[in-house]
């Protein structure tokens, strides 16, 4: 029955054919679970098997499977760069290669010769400077002039300058008799007196005495059995009395003596106290007839003040004093030897060498030509710059200057409160009074009317002027 309904009803069999053809059409393309709806699906013998991702882009092709494309043969299209950016965009920065690993850029190669304007020719290497050799020391075995030196560390400096000054000078030799931390304070170290007058005895030939001496006397004498601050009364007194001790070692012998006084120190308190041992010991020496030489100024700056560097003796600012602030560089000696230089050339150039058989004295002029015409025989080079001079035509007197008329200091005393003594109240010394013949005086401060223009003054307004 149903077969031949059917075939009575072939119309509704292709209809149902078409329908059940177009659902299982429209079942291909319906959308997948949530869970798969980007291709992700599990196995179903393993529950925890890892979700196996389809790519997005991937196409269905025509015997029912997916295919992704092949990427890495594809060409990608690149976006051609933008000529024009608004003023608020950022312009793309072009990717600079990067170098390969290993890759070192090469240097450019210098022109040939042929292409270069100029062959440059390579500089021969300069040869280094040669040190300049040492001078060689002259052999002092016999020097005429012997300076010793005595005193402390700064006297030993001292000592080395002094080596610097007459290096050249085979005639003169500088004997360092320094001993460091001594002092005329402490006996204990050295008793300078007594060491003084023991070398002096046992070398007869000493021309010139230096004596620095007092860095370290900043400290409490003892007298017995007592103590003294430094600085007090008693002390002051005690020190007085070792100075003129040492001094006496020298003036004694007759021996020229040149004291050079303590420089200042970093130290503020003991720059105090040594500028006042200074000042006894400039007195004592003075007195007993020794020269004494101040070389404070040297080492301090424009306020006085101490200074660790300042000019050298060719004007350089190099370092004068070390670290310690006590104690003296090499240029800070040399300059410290130049302050007693001085007073040894003076000393040299008007005395000659001082010994016990012949004692210091001022040289008289030495004599002229004899009778017979023979000129005594000059052995110093002081006499002969004498006699050179005495042979030189002297010079004409300059013209005299005019004197000038003597002003007294003060003019006539004239008592203020005693009555007068001339008519008319004027002064003794001044000029009689003119007569006021065109009445300017009675006209102008008696009745106030203004005075009368002169031509030319300020006060005269007239036009044209004249």
């Amino acid at each position: 029955m149903a077969t031949a309904e059917r075939a009575r009803h072939p119309m509704r069999l292709l209809v149902q054919l078409g329908c059940a053809a177009l659902v299982a059409v429209l079942a291909l393309f319906e959308a997948p679970p949530a869970l798969a709806q980007w291709g992700d699906t599990y196995e179903q013998p393993n529950d925890y098997a890892v979700p196996r991702r389809r790519y997005r882009d991937s196409y269905y092709r025509d015997d029912g499977a997916y295919a992704r494309p092949n990427r890495r043969y594809q060409p990608q299209t690149q976006e051609a760069p933008r000529q024009f950016y608004w003023p608020w965009e950022d312009r793309p920065q072009q990717a600079q290669p990067q170098p390969q690993q290993g890759y070192r850029p090469s240097r450019p190669r210098p022109p040939a010769v042929a292409d270069a304007p100029r062959a440059q020719k390579r500089r021969a290497a300069r040869p280094a400077p040669a040190a300049a050799p040492p001078k060689p020391a002259l052999a002092k075995t016999e020097p005429s002039t012997q300076i010793a030196v005595f005193g402390d560390s700064l006297a030993d400096h001292l000592s080395k300058g002094l080596d610097d000054v007459f290096e050249d000078n085979a005639d003169v030799a500088v004997i360092d008799r320094a001993k460091g931390d001594s002092g005329l304070v402490r006996r204990d170290v050295v008793d300078w007196p007594k060491a003084a007058e023991e070398y002096l005895a046992a070398n007869p030939k000493v021309s010139y005495a230096l004596v620095m001496v007092g860095a370290n006397d900043r400290q409490p004498i003892r007298e017995g059995d007592q103590s003294f601050d430094p600085l007090t009364d008693r002390w002051r007194e005690i020190y007085r009395d070792r100075v003129d001790a040492l001094v006496k070692v020298f003036t004694d012998r007759k021996l020229p003596l040149i004291w050079v006084g303590a420089p200042p120190m970093r130290s503020e308190a003991l720059t105090t106290d040594l500028a006042a041992i200074n000042d006894i010991v400039r007195e004592r020496v003075t007195r007993a007839g020794g020269t004494y030489v101040d070389i404070w100024p040297g080492f301090v700056d424009e306020r006085n003040r101490y200074t660790a560097a300042g000019p050298d003796l060719e004007g350089q600012n190099a370092k004068l004093r070390t670290s310690d602030g006590v104690h003296f560089t090499h240029a800070g000696a040399r300059k410290l030897a130049h302050f007693a230089d001085v007073e040894l050339k003076r000393m040299m150039g008007t005395a000659g060498p001082a010994t016990p058989d012949q004692p210091v004295a001022t040289q008289a002029p030495t004599p002229g030509p004899g009778l017979d015409g023979t000129v005594p025989r000059l052995d110093e080079t002081a006499a002969i710059d004498r006699q050179i001079t005495a042979m030189l035509p002297s010079l004409p007197e300059p013209p005299g200057i005019p004197a000038l008329p003597v002003k007294p200091l003060a003019g006539p005393v004239v008592p203020l409160g005693r009555p007068e003594t001339s008519p008319g109240g004027s002064l003794l010394t001044g000029r009689p009074r003119d007569g006021d013949t065109s009445g300017t005086v009675e006209r102008v401060l008696q009745r106030g009317a203004p005075a009368t223009p002169q031509p030319g003054r300020a006060d005269d307004f007239r036009w044209p002027p004249g």
